[in-house]
């Protein structure tokens, strides 16, 4: 069974994409913080990471740089896994180095049959 590790800091869509994905036969750990996303990886390896790209900054405003700076701290860890980044705004992370870094860049709202074969084709 694939481990995913999900990253948002929406506990409601956090929520519901971990029920969404347990049906749909994965391991599922969820992260609310950057900081959280980092942990769960240094305590166990994840097959993929699907994250949000906007975190809360230091004024808790939500902050593209915020993720973009996990990207590059997942993949500082020596985190091979596909990432893939779901965002409402991702016109950040566009033509930026993090860009890739990542697997794919999918816009929220994404439906679920989308994010299943995505993530399906990424872990085959």
């Amino acid at each position: 069974m694939s481990r995913i590790l999900v990253a948002d800091d929406d506990a409601v869509q956090l929520d519901l994409r971990k029920q969404t994905l347990e049906i749909a036969g994965y391991q599922v750990e969820i992260a609310l913080t950057a900081r959280q996303t980092v942990r769960r990886l240094e305590n166990a390896p994840a097959d993929l990471v699907i994250m949000d790209l906007r975190f809360p900054n230091e004024l808790g405003e939500p902050d593209a740089r915020e993720g973009m700076a996990l990207i590059r701290r997942i993949r500082d860890l020596g985190c091979r896994a596909p990432v893939i980044v779901l965002s409402g705004w991702p016109e950040g992370l566009y033509g930026q180095p993090e860009e890739q870094l990542v697997s794919c860049i999918l816009l929220k709202p994404v439906s679920t049959c989308e994010l299943l074969n995505t993530i399906r084709d990424l872990l085959t």
